[in-house]
């Protein structure tokens, strides 16, 4: 935003400010599956600048022809001048494991983002948008997007327990001339996404092995990738956010967990579990696969991760309609055939 130039350095900028031509946004992780979808959003929104944060270029959607900072956030030189002229960070930016890997994720997941949020706070960043997840407060805060996560309950899963911490360091930081929103969405799928629990599901039901949790009948939120990127653009882009803002995305419905592996094993010729239990024995067999696996050659085949992803959220759009507009268009099934094809 050129007229930028002439303003003092920690001027901020509120998103939504009409007198304003454009905003600067800048995307971290914009050539992973979130980042990417965000990037495309953003082009398409006027009023908006997108500036691409990554680590490599050349990964970029090719239909991006804007602004890139080229850079790794564990980098504390190329942190200096990141966020330059920025008046909105989305940071999609996130290294992740489905179970341990506790100092991985200490190190390449919450330093880089809290260090990234303490550079924005002494910036003149107007807006902080965090991609977060439906389950970080399952089963019991997760409706309520507000509620604050239980770190202790979900320190069986060292990321997810992360992905808590910097939702409440958010929280403490937000009455500091910055709005903290946090995002928090539903189990990836789509176009460029090769991650995530369905593709994990996939080789395990395989195996004949894996049981229904609770009979399949906990909700299981999908989001595709497009609503993603349009809930990133509300956020990044409403009018009257302020403090501490948190929002549910999810699609336009929500399948059980039964529904969706039933629709997997339909379509990809996969079997469907042949037993069920409840989630007081799936967490300890999930903490027994952990335990063995130094001494087995395969990958577990339950981890304590991916039951907590079972857990109900009873998670829906309702706060995020009100006060973002969002109203998502990609229904689950449509985002799994986008992400298997």
């Amino acid at each position: 935003m050129a007229i930028l130039v002439f303003l003092a350095d920690y001027t901020r900028i509120t998103p939504g400010d009409t007198s304003m031509t454009s905003i600067n946004v800048l995307v971290t992780g914009a050539n992973g599956f979130a980042g990417s979808h965000i990037l495309e959003a953003l082009m398409h929104h006027e009023g908006v600048n997108p500036i691409a944060a990554c680590r490599d270029r050349q990964k970029l959607i090719p239909e991006f022809r804007g602004e890139v900072r080229e850079g790794d956030l564990l980098d504390g030189h190329y942190l200096d001048t990141l966020l330059d002229n920025i008046d909105v960070v989305c940071h999609a930016a996130s290294w992740t494991s489905v179970w341990g890997h506790k100092a991985d994720s200490e190190r390449l997941f919450y330093q880089p983002s809290i260090s990234l949020i303490d550079r924005v706070l002494k910036s003149r960043v107007s807006r902080f948008v965090f991609l977060n997840s439906t389950s970080v407060a399952a089963p019991y805060g997760s409706q309520d997007p507000m509620s604050q996560s239980d770190e202790r309950r979900i320190s069986l899963w060292p990321h997810m327990r992360n992905v808590a911490r910097i939702e409440n360091y958010m929280r403490k930081n937000a009455d500091q001339g910055c709005t903290m929103v946090n995002l928090r969405i539903g189990l990836f799928a789509g176009r460029r996404y090769s991650l995530g629990l369905l593709p994990l599901l996939l080789p395990r039901l395989k195996t004949h092995l894996v049981p229904w949790v609770k009979g399949g009948k906990t909700g299981m939120p999908i989001t595709g990738g497009e609503d993603i990127g349009k809930a990133f653009v509300l956020a990044a882009t409403a009018d009257g956010l302020s403090g501490y803002q948190a929002f549910n995305i999810v699609g336009p419905t929500v399948p059980t967990a039964r529904e969706v592996i039933t629709f997997i094993a339909n379509e990809y010729n996969v079997p469907k579990p042949h037993f069920s239990v409840p989630f007081f024995i799936a967490y300890p067999f999930g903490w027994t696969m952990e335990l063995i696996d130094p001494i087995v050659p395969w990958a577990p085949l339950v981890t304590r991760s991916i039951v907590h992803l079972l857990e109900e959220t009873a998670a829906d759009n309702k706060r995020a309609a009100e006060m973002l507009g969002y109203e998502p268009e990609v229904d689950w099934r449509d985002a799994i055939r986008a992400q298997m094809s």
